[in-house]
């Protein structure tokens, strides 16, 4: 698929059809990327995504210790026991 490049403002830009933009899932805010002399753009990532609900189940299921038992690089290479 070709585009044009159009001016925006003081900035550039391309159109991009709303079919397109279905079809790849892409919404809201984006991540771009210099690629192969090319520009990628995908949808934003969300580091903590679905934390909220790990949280909520972990107090449902009365999980004291928390991340207590996850284990972690300080006591596997800092730490002396």
């Amino acid at each position: 698929m070709r585009a044009h490049i159009i001016q925006i403002g003081n900035s550039q830009g391309i159109r991009l059809p709303k079919a397109l933009l279905e079809q790849s899932g892409i919404s809201g805010d984006v991540e771009l990327e210099i690629h192969q002399g090319g520009i990628l753009i995908r949808n934003a990532a969300m580091p903590r995504s679905g934390w909220d609900e790990a949280f909520k189940a972990m107090a449902e299921n009365d999980a004291e210790d928390g991340f207590e038992s996850l284990p972690n690089q300080f006591e596997k290479k800092e730490w002396q026991w």
